[in-house]
């Protein structure tokens, strides 16, 4: 199942929505605080990704996580976004709904 989200940010969006300098949203981006991938060459962030206009903080270990495992930033955003068959939602739902553990525990056994 492809990765989908309900809308995709770009670095403009992510400027007015967290209230930083581009500089920053990069910084966000290179330390995994958050996931951005290129549409038609264009680097977007799934909303989903942010809670109360802050990157949501369990995302940041899990995404450490995915990259510790071999996951390329594409493949880590394809689970984040797909309904995952042992958590019974996607690991971006689960984690928003206070399952943080959980969601690294089935990241964990994916390693490659």
């Amino acid at each position: 199942m492809a990765a989908e989200s309900s809308r995709w940010l770009t670095i403009p969006d992510l400027v007015d929505v967290l209230g930083v300098s581009p500089g920053r949203v990069h910084r966000l981006l290179e330390d995994r605080h958050l996931l951005g991938v290129r549409r038609d060459k264009v680097l977007v962030v799934p909303e989903e990704f942010l809670l109360d206009g802050e990157p949501l903080t369990e995302l940041r270990g899990t995404l450490i996580l995915l990259a510790d495992d071999g996951f390329t930033d594409d493949e880590a955003m394809e689970w984040m976004l797909s309904v995952d068959e042992t958590l019974g939602v996607s690991p971006i739902n689960a984690l928003r709904a206070g399952r943080k553990a959980e969601v690294r525990r089935v990241a964990q056994a994916l390693a490659f």
